[in-house]
């Protein structure tokens, strides 16, 4: 059965597979021409289709330099928009010490042809693996003769045209460009987390909100300030006046994500929610009282109305 899954143990067999691996963050429309190479080629030979990747990020576990991580998916999202493309499986293995001590050699052996037993693989010119970065095409080509497997490099324009997109993606993202972000994804970008409890001051002003715990830590944050969006519950779209930031006004001290549904009310409490944002609204601004916050409100929840029609 197609889905997401962690680790070999939840794998459901499979005989043999076409493979590409790596972050494949954002899953851009670059990515999506890469993914559906790889969906045509496993349909050609009749085989499953497996994006391989890890969490957490290689980087955080070894560490050899100190950028700060930002991710454009969580896994879940990830895996959400890699699925959609016709991708069989997507498997996350844990990336821990262990893996990141493993040769080339031994990767390919003991994860690529032992566990999956990986027919085709399709990677970029610049993808790299095993321990020390060690491993690419060069090497999978040495390799492949051995294992009785091919392998099919991505063209290098492709590639460095990915790393262009998720350069750009970010850089909208953090200036509030959410509609050339989007643009760049292909979809509208993803905010995912659980419903937790808040001060309801929200509620307070007749604008109750969803306030959300987001689940990877390493999530790209955008501009802060007020969004128009949808809140996907259960499937179903909501349109939405969303907030990113500290909540001045109130005198906030943290960072908070909220979404008011626009004519609805529903108990989302411990649910798991996805905030997808469509436009920037506005700045985030203090005012000098509630009910010069609450006028902006009202004023924000029209324009929200008005860019659904």
């Amino acid at each position: 059965m197609s889905g997401l899954y962690f680790g070999f143990e939840q794998l459901p067999s499979i005989n043999s597979c076409v493979l590409s691996q790596g972050t494949f963050d954002g899953v851009h429309k670059g990515h999506q021409k890469v993914l559906q190479s790889l969906v045509e080629k496993a349909r050609d030979l009749n085989l499953p289709s497996v994006l391989l990747t890890f969490h957490p990020h290689p980087r955080s576990v070894v560490k050899t330099h100190y950028d700060k991580i930002e991710l454009i998916n969580s896994i879940e999202e990830k895996a959400e928009r890699i699925l959609k493309v016709g991708v069989d499986y997507v498997l996350v293995l844990e990336f821990t010490t262990e893996i990141s001590q493993l040769s080339p050699e031994q990767f390919v052996t003991k994860i690529l042809v032992e566990k999956l037993n990986v027919r085709n693989i399709l990677v970029g010119y610049d993808h790299r693996f095993g321990k020390n970065r060690a491993g690419g095409f060069k090497e999978l080509l040495s390799l492949s003769s051995n294992h009785r497997f091919h392998v099919q490099e991505i063209a290098a324009k492709e590639i460095d045209e990915i790393a262009i997109s998720s350069t750009q993606i970010r850089k909208h993202l953090k200036e509030g460009n959410i509609t050339k972000a989007n643009d760049l994804l292909g979809y509208q970008y993803p905010i995912s987390g659980i419903v937790v409890h808040g001060n309801k001051n929200g509620r307070k002003l007749g604008f109750p909100t969803a306030n959300i715990a987001i689940t990877e830590k390493d999530k790209l944050i955008p501009k802060i300030g007020a969004y128009i969006g949808y809140t996907i519950v259960n499937g179903i779209r909501y349109k939405s006046m969303i907030n990113i930031g500290y909540r001045p006004t109130l005198d906030g001290t943290y960072l908070s994500v909220e979404s008011h549904l626009i004519g609805v009310e529903i108990d989302l409490y411990d649910q798991t929610i996805q905030l997808q944002l469509v436009d920037f609204l506005r700045n985030e601004i203090k005012f000098n009282s509630l009910d010069q916050l609450k006028d902006q409100l009202a004023i924000d929840k029209l324009k929200v109305i008005e860019s659904f029609g």
